[in-house]
């Protein structure tokens, strides 16, 4: 079965949280649901990244279990600007590929998303070396170190845009499925998220998944399995609802 080149999958940002989209894969991949552009932020870019790879769910699955956070940072030597050092996700490239693959090389679009810190504004990278797009969308400011590219300094992607849908349409998407790792806990410094929140439940070309953090650590990995299952949840009970308006909305995720 073939690519929907028409279909986005957008990934929003959350550190752990992130396992979560691994169970959105999965269940896309049971129904025959193939997106051909992927974008996100954070954790949600490098699970895009691998989806666009065109790795298995089962075998993202497989590293999501395992993962542990020196597989990407280790120690600064230059704490001034962070207390981390996110090159070490360029040897964890080499690993996975072999090589530093060129982003528009991959069998599927790709964009991961920073922030520009000069200019507080999104940047999506869509091009070039891999490792640098993950290691700039990744970037928490005086956690990891920035990332200088063509003149920037970026850094996650998260403080300005972390549910990166208009990255995705920019890619090439008229559709788009978006994941937005959700929390109950989210308060009134939230509102800007929760506006744009209302504004993707009622766009009948998006179809929205929220799966539900509350009581899951962010910054463990030990309730990876429990996101994973609640991405399944979550992507199971959107899909049924798209489906069932459809008829209405012309809205077709499977070709």
């Amino acid at each position: 079965m073939a690519d929907d080149q028409t279909l986005g999958l957008t990934l929003s940002g959350g550190a752990a949280f992130g396992a979560a989209h691994v169970g959105v894969l999965q269940v896309l991949a049971e129904r025959g649901i193939r997106p051909g552009i992927a974008a996100g932020t954070s954790s949600g870019a490098m699970i895009a990244a691998a989806y666009a790879a065109g790795f298995d769910p089962t075998e993202i699955e497989r590293v999501a279990l395992s993962f542990r956070w020196r597989a990407i940072a280790k120690w600064s030597f230059t704490p001034r600007l962070a207390l981390l050092d996110a090159r070490a996700l360029d040897d964890a490239v080499h690993q996975v590929f072999g090589t530093d693959p060129l982003i528009e090389a991959l069998p599927r679009r790709f964009g991961a998303v920073a922030t520009d810190l000069r200019t507080r504004q999104a940047v999506t990278i869509d091009r070039g070396p891999l490792s640098v797009a993950l290691r700039s969308t990744i970037a928490v400011p005086g956690l990891l170190s920035p990332v200088r590219r063509d003149g920037a300094l970026l850094a996650d992607g998260g403080m300005v845009d972390n549910v990166p849908v208009d990255a995705t349409r920019t890619l090439g998407a008229s559709r788009v499925i978006v994941v937005r790792l959700h929390a109950k806990w989210e308060n009134v410094r939230m509102m800007r998220t929760v506006n744009r929140t209302a504004d993707l439940t009622n766009d009948p070309s998006v179809v929205l998944i929220q799966p539900e953090m509350e009581g899951m650590a962010q910054w463990m990995m030990s309730d990876a399995a429990r996101l994973i299952a609640e991405g399944r949840r979550a992507a199971t009970v959107a899909l049924e609802a798209a489906e069932r308006r459809e008829d209405r909305s012309g809205l077709a995720l499977t070709s």
